[in-house]
């Protein structure tokens, strides 16, 4: 099995409405797709969305003809929402792209305000590239990066990089303004300075380089 990173790019034809919304709208900050399936040209959809829940609402109701939706706050900036919508002819195209023998898509997939969706997909080689093959016009593939099963599943820090990230976060280290130093983090973790400052400095760089899906 190998491990694709992907970003889709859709062009103003063939992007969903509610993408569209996302990136239209200063009332979402992000959309993140969670769950779902296809029967008969009809998807199930569970996903995660933060910002204004009644202004979402409101574009899912004028947008898109959805048989069934349903709507359940997640703290005081998020909700999920469940919803079940008839797939329109760019939707099922992109649904047929990915329905290869040995695919899957691993959770979560991200809706971006420039119309890109950055998604991990896991499979046989020759249905990963049949993949790429079908895609329909409109929607640019751009391959950031190829391994092994699970080699993009998570962040890859190691144990040290965490227990110093996790630390520093503790000591008050990425607090702003700053409650402790680098010193203080070191002395926490009974090591030198110039070792701790190595260890936050690898494990941001993996964490940014994961928020920017930049290959490291």
């Amino acid at each position: 099995m190998k491990s694709l990173r992907l970003v889709l790019r859709h062009s103003a034809e063939t992007i969903h409405p509610m993408h569209a919304f996302v990136c239209e709208s200063p009332a979402v900050d992000r959309e993140v797709f969670l769950e779902g399936r296809v029967h008969e040209g009809v998807e199930t959809a569970l996903t995660y969305v933060e910002g204004d829940r009644e202004a979402y609402e409101a574009a899912l109701q004028s947008r898109i003809d959805a048989e069934d939706y349903d709507v359940t706050p997640a703290g005081e900036e998020g909700f999920f929402l469940y919803v079940r919508q008839e797939l329109d002819d760019a939707g099922q195209l992109l649904f047929d792209a990915f329905a290869q023998e040995t695919l899957v898509v691993a959770s979560p997939v991200e809706f971006r305000s420039d119309r890109t969706m950055r998604l991990t997909v896991v499979g046989h080689p020759d249905d990963l590239q049949a993949m790429l093959d079908a895609l329909p016009e409109g929607v640019d593939a751009d391959v950031r990066s190829i391994g092994d099963y699970g080699t993009k599943v998570g962040t890859a820090l190691t144990d040290r990089q965490r227990e110093a990230l996790a630390t520093a976060w503790d000591a008050g280290y990425y607090e702003v303004p700053r409650t402790a130093g680098i010193e203080d983090v070191a002395e926490e973790l009974d090591l030198a300075v110039s070792t701790v400052s190595d260890l936050l400095r690898r494990a941001e760089s993996r964490l940014v380089a994961e928020a920017l899906d930049e290959p490291r």
